[in-house]
């Protein structure tokens, strides 16, 4: 496959010229990249993929994809499969480049954690040996008071446990580290599937139970069966205190700012300065973001059984270190997490297992290396051009809001100015001179790993903000906005065919990358981004009329959201979804301002038939290819707040240029008249 880097030099310098300021005259290289042909089709679309026997007002997502899908298997290893994981499989093909010639240096920490990884024969011959330890200490818990402070140790050592805490802003007062608190407790990936009596649901459960009883069994513990069936019923009732999904993402609800004190009193079932004094904190104030939940589980790990608490924290030790132990532990945890719950049928290969357990462990260290060898400072800057002119659109786009006031519009104007864009890779890369990697030793490095990012974290506190931090290796197929940094960030791998490809047509550059450029920074204005302001502040800074504006738009959205029903009884949860449609409403609306500017007042081009708008719009279309399997997707309608990539893809209905580009007919199954056609930001 031909990649973004290919020629990293002259393609920036093209990339750059086709990415051009709004106004600025094309230049000689702008049209050689015209000329040069690019990773997709002739002009940076896939149209052999297109089904043109799929009307677009009747499902633009078939009509853009659906040969592509259709002649598209998933592979064995893969729950779905789509653009992401084509550039994932050629990311992780170049690290594992990476790592086995850093294998061969003997002062190479991560070419010795990759090669613990890798063998197998060590892992197998140890069993459980390196794991013994630690499940001793879990077997000595007594009480109450030494389950506390066993899954405060767990906590640090990666560990599941009743309660996730971690350090990051406080949201009402960024430029301070706050440590903060939230519902854990379950095996299963949310709450619904304990309490929604779907008969899919309820084969879950059933088959989940089993689960417990065979990893308790592996472990050789007596009594399998009776003790699974308890901790299952232990976490049910944990489930019913547990807050949906919807309420769990809303900020204003979740800031909940308390004394250790205040904790203790609203939930007095559970030591709560025990567990944090265990990881050497005191602290004067937290963020509960769930209480009533974490009040229900404190009541609930009082009344329970030593022995059912016991059970919770071996189970979640097996399950968080399944990989780096006997196939048989292994394969067992991946049958059911792998297999029952996202319908994958068989494990991926161990290097690229490994190849993810170094970005977990040593990303960064990786990443210096990647970016050195795939990711040039030409091609950063070219991005660079790209971003300013998505900010510069959405600049414009908030001075025409009809439904916006002049006031809000000036504090808009302000976020907007505030913006750090981060691209390809930190500025300051972490330092991992404390994390000692062993040679034969797998599980302990993977525990070492855990405990030196616990301790990275809870180190911040006290200390001003990590700015130069970022979420994500440059590895990543992905892409985040940051609410209390202001900023929105692309690692180095996104950025490459069919999201960003240099020899494209700008069309379709700006329908892919500038897209997702626009959507993360929509974010910061979707319905939880919005209540940020221009210092990461979470402070209400529209007026009430805004507000309600807003919410009328926005319930308008999660409407046409909850429509969408994947299977028979099984839609898309429009209020769980809002942020990421919104982002995908506004994103590509930005975008496709930001690339009629770039022409300068001249009409695109025609190319193959397709008007520039057409292909702006499959550009958008092209980068959610993906199809799923029928478990994975049942699963992310409970616990993805992304839509399934098809009703991404179709958000196209709200576009007024999509119907001039395509001219749908009234009564497509996709089509909406003007009145219904929502547009925010």
């Amino acid at each position: 496959m031909k990649t973004l880097l290919m020629g990293a030099a002259a393609t920036a310098l093209a990339l750059a010229a086709t990415m051009a300021q709004a106004d600025q005259p094309a230049t000689p290289a702008a049209a050689s990249a015209s000329t040069a042909k690019p990773t997709y089709g002739s002009y940076g679309f896939d149209a052999t993929g297109m089904d043109a026997s799929v009307k677009p007002g009747d499902d633009f997502y078939d009509y853009a994809n659906g040969t592509w899908a259709k002649n598209t298997p998933i592979p064995a290893d893969k729950s779905n499969y789509g653009a992401f994981n084509t550039l994932d499989d050629l990311s992780r093909e170049r690290t594992k480049g990476i790592l086995e010639a850093a294998k061969s240096d003997p002062n190479s920490k991560i070419g010795a954690a990759y090669a613990s990884y890798l063998d197998s024969a060590t892992v197998e011959k140890q069993g459980l040996t390196p794991i013994k330890p630690w499940l001793a200490e879990i077997k000595a818990i007594k009480d109450q008071k030494g389950y506390a402070l066993i899954a405060a140790k767990a906590a640090r050592a990666g560990i599941d446990g009743p309660f996730r805490f971690y350090v990051g802003q406080d949201d009402k007062d960024p430029e301070t580290y706050i440590l903060s608190m939230g519902q854990s407790g379950l095996g299963l990936p949310d709450r619904d599937y304990y309490l929604d009596q779907d008969a899919k649901m309820a084969a879950i459960r059933t088959a989940y139970v089993a689960h417990l009883e065979q990893m308790l069994t592996l472990a050789g513990e007596s009594d399998a069966k009776a003790r699974a069936a308890a901790l299952m019923a232990f976490e049910t009732d944990i489930a019913k205190v547990h807050w949906t999904q919807v309420d769990s993402r809303d900020a204003d609800k979740t800031y909940n700012k308390m004394t250790l004190a205040e904790l203790q009193k609203a939930a007095p079932g559970f030591d709560f300065a025990a567990f944090y004094k265990a990881n050497g904190l005191t602290p004067a104030s937290l963020l509960v973001a769930q209480p009533s939940a974490i009040t229900g589980e404190a009541a609930l790990i009082a009344k329970a059984p030593v022995g059912v608490l016991k059970d919770a924290l071996l189970l979640r030790t097996l399950h968080g270190f399944a990989d780096k132990l006997p196939e048989n532990i292994a394969n067992a945890d991946f049958a059911f997490y792998g297999t029952t719950l996202s319908g994958t049928p068989e494990r991926e290969a161990r290097w690229k297992r490994g190849v993810d357990f170094l970005k977990e462990s040593l990303g960064e260290e990786v990443g210096k290396a990647y970016v050195a060898q795939y990711f040039p400072p030409e091609t950063k800057a070219a991005m660079d051009v790209l971003v300013k002119n998505v900010l510069a659109a959405m600049g414009r786009r908030i001075d025409a809001l009809p439904w916006m006031s002049d006031t809000a519009k000036a504090r808009a104007h302000k976020k907007l100015a505030a913006f750090t864009p981060k691209i390809g890779y930190p500025d300051k890369w972490r330092d991992y001179a404390g994390l000692t990697i062993k040679g034969g030793d797998l599980f302990g490095n993977a525990l070492r790993s855990n405990q030196f990012e616990f301790d990275y974290n809870i180190g911040k506190l006290g200390k001003p903000i990590y700015r130069w931090e970022w979420g994500m290796t440059p590895m990543e197929i992905n892409a985040y906005a940051n609410f209390g940094m202001v900023e929105i960030v692309f690692p180095a791998a996104i950025l490459q065919p069919p999201f960003f490809d240099p020899k494209a047509d700008p069309a379709v550059n700006y329908g892919g990358i500038g897209a997702v450029i626009g959507h993360e920074l929509s974010h910061h204005f979707d319905d939880q981004g919005a209540k940020y302001d221009e210092t990461g502040k979470l402070n209400q800074w529209w007026t009430d009329q805004d507000v309600a504006n807003f919410k009328a738009l926005t319930g308008k959205l999660g409407a046409q959201y909850d429509a969408y029903e994947p299977f028979p009884g099984a839609h898309v949860k429009g209020a769980f979804t809002m942020g990421e449609n919104i982002g995908d409403l506004g994103g590509l609306a930005v975008a496709l301002d930001a690339y009629h500017a770039s022409l300068g007042g001249k009409p695109a081009p025609v190319i193959d038939g397709m008007t520039g708008d057409q292909r702006f719009f499959l550009g958008w279309a092209q980068v959610w290819r993906r199809n799923y399997r029928e478990a994975n997707l049942r699963q992310r309608l409970v616990t993805d707040p992304h839509a399934p990539s098809q009703y991404r893809t179709d958000i196209v209905r709200n576009f007024d240029a999509w119907y001039d580009a395509f001219n749908p007919t009234p009564g497509g199954k996709i089509y909406l008249a003007p009145k219904d056609r929502v547009k925010i930001w």
